[in-house]
C-alpha cells in the first residue's frame, strides 16, 4: 500500500500530461480552423452546453477548456490575437469550414431562446482579423460560399445574355434586310 505522501507526489506529472494533452487537443482543433470564438458561458449548464453542440453544423466545434490552456495554444500563431478575449469563464468555437453564419446562429438562436443577453461572443479571429463583441454583425451577415457562387454566376452571366441578345437581333435586322432586298429584286 501506498502513502498518501507518495500518491501526492505522483499526481504533478499526470496533470502536466493532462495539461499538454489538452494543449495539444486544442492545437489539433486549431490546425484545420477557419475561425475561432470565445464565447461567455458563466451560468451555462452540462445540459444547455451540449444542446449548443447538437445544433452546430459538422464543421463546428464547441469546446470548454481552461483560458490558460488556450492562451498556450494560441501562442505563436494566427490565433494570437484572441488573447485578450480570454478572459472569465468561456467555451471556445472552432469552426473547420468558410461557413461562418452558420457556425454562429445556433449560438445566436439559443441566446434568444434561454434570453441570455450576457452570454455574448467575447470575441473571435477569422482571416486574422480579431472581431470583439460589437463586430460579429459583420460575422453573421457575411454571404456563404453558396451566396458567393451565386453572384459571381450571376455578375458573369449578365454580360453574357446582354451579348446574346445584341447578336440574335443583329441577326434579326440582317435576316429582315435580305428579305427586304429579295422582294425589292422580285418586284
Amino acid at each position: 500500500m501506498t502513502s498518501l505522501r507518495s500518491a501526492s507526489a505522483a499526481l504533478p506529472p499526470i496533470r502536466a500530461a493532462l495539461t499538454r494533452s489538452k494543449k495539444e487537443s486544442i492545437r489539433r482543433e486549431l490546425d484545420s480552423c477557419q475561425m475561432l470564438a470565445g464565447i461567455w458561458c458563466h451560468g451555462l449548464t452540462v445540459r444547455q452546453l451540449q444542446s449548443i453542440r447538437a445544433s452546430l453544423p459538422s464543421s463546428s466545434k464547441l469546446l470548454v477548456a481552461k483560458n490558460s490552456l488556450v492562451e498556450k495554444a494560441i501562442e505563436g500563431t494566427k490565433w494570437e490575437a484572441l488573447k485578450p478575449c480570454a478572459k472569465g469563464m468561456n467555451a471556445w468555437l472552432f469552426v473547420h469550414s468558410d461557413e461562418i453564419p452558420p457556425a454562429i446562429k445556433p449560438y445566436r438562436d439559443f441566446q434568444k431562446e434561454w434570453k441570455l443577453a450576457l452570454n455574448d461572443f467575447t470575441g473571435a479571429v477569422y482571416e486574422g482579423r480579431l472581431y470583439g463583441p460589437d463586430d460579429f454583425q459583420a460575422l453573421e451577415t457575411m454571404p456563404t460560399r453558396m451566396e458567393s457562387y451565386r453572384f459571381l454566376l450571376g455578375c458573369l452571366q449578365s454580360p453574357a445574355v446582354s451579348l446574346l441578345g445584341l447578336l440574335q437581333t443583329k441577326t434579326q435586322e440582317e435576316g429582315g434586310a435580305e428579305v427586304a432586298a429579295t422582294d425589292a429584286e422580285k418586284n
